[in-house]
């Protein structure tokens, strides 16, 4: 180990090759080229195998990251798949859109004069190399088991406990109300950050394994959550959230406001082939406009960079805080800069104008006061410091909220908490017996990464309470 490893000191941090702004802001694909053999070795080889390995530690899904970037490092690359894959469902999902900067390679132990590990990129490089190889295979049972489960929800908590459950044995039937399966990772994630191939494999692989998806199907509408518990032995809700914050104030209600997922699955449908009512005539196509982006996160990121490929004239991002306390990854900031973007750090709307289509943003200067009770500062307006932004369309990145899911699934047994989230136990079960619920769901709008783990985790859960429900009947039946 100690030839190959502990490189850090000699071999300074690379990345892989990045095509520059005006190559990117031209296309959609992503913006980092692949790794090639020989570098993602030597990249791998930089990690020091610490006693306390505070990427693995920081990582949601506890990844042997250690591990596999030994094995990379060694040339044995289908077995670093095979330990990688073993905790993560999807690690060339999460190789390209987790914030490694706040998780793994932000908390790697090298001190920073030599710059972390480029953990993410290996990851990638690791898995898909495994898909050209063939190494990838179907998650298939080594025996059936006569029982099933229901998933409502076809993104990344729901397809992950799917896996899960399916290599047990299990019959999976998931429910999802869109035509692709994939959530946000297909509709709200851009393709220059995951292209939407790198997602539709996976379902594929997942058919093969007998999974059974029911497309257009949503819970509620096409079909009863009473009928899914009658149907399958445990149902889990793993929904998402999707409902849009609003944003109000004079003139929020004039044309050319949309919602950031809206704008986004807009985008994503047109990238996929399918027609997109609001496309062509602009609302929902940044070409040519004077575009404002309201927000401070991921997805506001997304929005920013998507109107850059769209062709808009100018792309601002308004945001209240400053840079520093933005919640979005400090590696899509740069990205976003790089291609043109504006910053208006510290500066919230405070009206909107126009006649019957929005033509700018009234804005005010915020500054940062004293910490609430989460230890964050509160912003506060100053006086007199209002100024215009033209604004041809103005897109709101705010979040995302539950919906009412009692009223949705008419089912009022579904307690939420009073964030509207569904209120779980320890075993990640709703108030309704045999039915459980994980992602943001549960925990808000969150990562991908977070979703995949909870998706595990309410797997492990559901097959706990199937077999126990099990053995209790045949106990009573022994009688």
């Amino acid at each position: 180990m100690a030839e190959r490893m502990l490189k850090f000191v000699a071999t300074p941090q690379r990345t892989p090759d990045k095509r520059t702004a005006a190559e990117r802001a031209g296309d959609w694909d992503e913006i980092y080229r692949q790794f090639s053999a020989e570098r993602a070795a030597e990249q791998a080889s930089r990690c020091s195998q610490c006693g306390v390995p505070f990427c693995q530690v920081h990582c949601p899904l506890g990844n042997n990251i250690p591990d596999w970037l030994k094995l990379t490092a060694e040339g044995r690359l289908e077995e670093a798949y095979e330990v990688s894959s073993a905790t993560n469902t999807f690690p060339e999902i999460c190789g390209r859109i987790c914030p490694q900067d706040r998780l793994c390679e932000g908390n790697c132990v090298i001190e920073k004069g030599f710059e972390s590990v480029t953990i993410g990129a290996v990851e990638k490089y690791i898995t898909d190399t495994a898909f050209e190889k063939g190494w990838v295979r179907p998650p298939k049972p080594a025996r059936e088991i006569p029982f099933s489960v229901g998933i409502v929800g076809a993104g990344a908590a729901g397809l992950a406990a799917a896996e899960q459950l399916r290599r047990q044995g299990y019959a999976v039937d998931i429910y999802d109300r869109y035509d692709r399966p994939g959530g946000l990772m297909i509709y709200g994630i851009p393709n220059f950050k995951l292209e939407k191939p790198v997602v539709l494999r996976r379902w594929e692989l997942f058919r093969s394994a007998g999974i059974r998806f029911h497309m257009d199907c949503a819970v509620g509408r096409d079909i009863s959550l009473a009928e899914l518990r009658n149907r399958h032995d445990a149902v889990l809700i793993a929904t998402g959230v999707y409902k849009a914050r609003e944003l109000g104030g004079p003139g929020s209600g004039l044309s050319g406001i949309v919602p950031a997922l809206d704008y986004l699955t807009a985008s994503n449908r047109r990238g996929l082939g399918d027609e997109v009512p609001g496309f062509d005539d602009g609302t929902l196509n940044a070409e040519g406009s004077k575009v404002v982006v309201i927000g401070g996160g991921d997805t506001a990121m997304d929005c920013v960079r998507t109107a850059v490929r769209q062709g808009a004239a100018s792309v601002t991002c308004l945001y209240r805080r400053d840079k520093a306390n933005m919640p979005g990854s400090m590696r899509e900031v740069k990205h976003a800069e790089e291609e043109g973007v504006r910053f208006e750090w510290l500066a919230a709307p405070e009206a909107f104008l126009g006649d019957r289509r929005v033509s700018g943003v009234r804005a005010v200067r915020m500054h940062l006061g004293l910490p609430d009770a989460t230890g964050r500062q509160q912003v506060e307006p100053i006086a007199g410091s209002g100024f215009t932004l033209e604004a041809d369309l103005v897109i709101k990145a705010l979040g995302f909220d539950p919906e009412d899911m009692p009223r949705m699934f008419g089912d009022d047994a579904l307690a939420v908490t009073r964030w509207g989230t569904l209120k779980v136990d320890r075993a990640m079960m709703t108030a309704i017996p045999g039915v459980f619920a994980a992602g943001d769901i549960v925990r808000g709008a969150s990562l991908v990464v977070w979703a995949i783990k909870d998706g595990r985790d309410a797997a492990a859960s559901m097959h706990r309470f199937i077999q126990d429900k099990a053995a209790s009947s045949v106990a009573v039946a022994a009688e």
